[in-house]
């Protein structure tokens, strides 16, 4: 006979949403991070054709913890809450603007599921603060984009340029795998 497992109160099933704002504390998000994986979304900021097809790749540039510059994705963490294509969105409003008008699809389905250790070289992918399970998009943005938060510039280059050793040596942990994988997947790897 199988064991049943125990489910948690109704009371933690049905609690008022207007108290669950989705943010958590430093001291919570420390304590999670060291006991659970973390849901991500990995957003490929795009510009396409008018058939469809990429012809640009947005990279934000950043400075990391240890004053290096380093070129990124679009990149955050998944609300309690909130819905996979709402997190994508504002993400993308925070680090490329208000009117960048990304193009999210009805159903958005990631191009790859990106597992970040905190432990290097399990995956490709690492991330020393956390265990983190990454949803990854490419998402077509036709607006006006311009870096914000901690983002120091939004470089447009082509899938090739974008795929380049050179710039590939500026993304860290894993992101210029993620990159390669997204022009995999729309056709794009040179």
């Amino acid at each position: 006979m199988t064991d049943t497992a125990d489910y948690p109160s109704d009371d933690d099933f049905y609690r008022d949403p207007s108290q669950v704002s989705g943010w958590l504390t430093d001291e919570d998000l420390a304590v999670v991070r060291a006991q659970l994986p973390l849901v991500y979304v990995d957003a490929v900021p795009v510009r396409v054709d008018d058939s469809g097809d990429v012809v640009a790749v947005g990279l934000l540039l950043r400075v990391n913890t240890q004053g290096t510059m380093t070129r990124a994705v679009v990149s955050g963490r998944v609300m309690y809450h909130e819905r996979v294509r709402d997190a994508l969105l504002r993400h993308i409003e925070k680090d490329l603007g208000p009117v960048a008008l990304p193009q999210v699809p009805p159903s958005p389905q990631p191009f790859t599921v990106a597992e970040y250790f905190p432990t290097p070289g399990i995956t490709a992918f690492h991330d020393p603060r956390q265990h983190a399970v990454s949803l990854a998009y490419v998402v077509p943005v036709t607006g006006d984009c311009r870096p914000q938060q901690n983002a120091l510039d939004l470089a447009w280059l082509t899938p090739e340029e974008a795929c380049a050793d050179d710039v590939q040596a500026e993304m860290m942990n894993g992101q210029g795998m993620l990159l390669k994988q997204a022009m995999a997947h729309v056709g794009r790897l040179p």
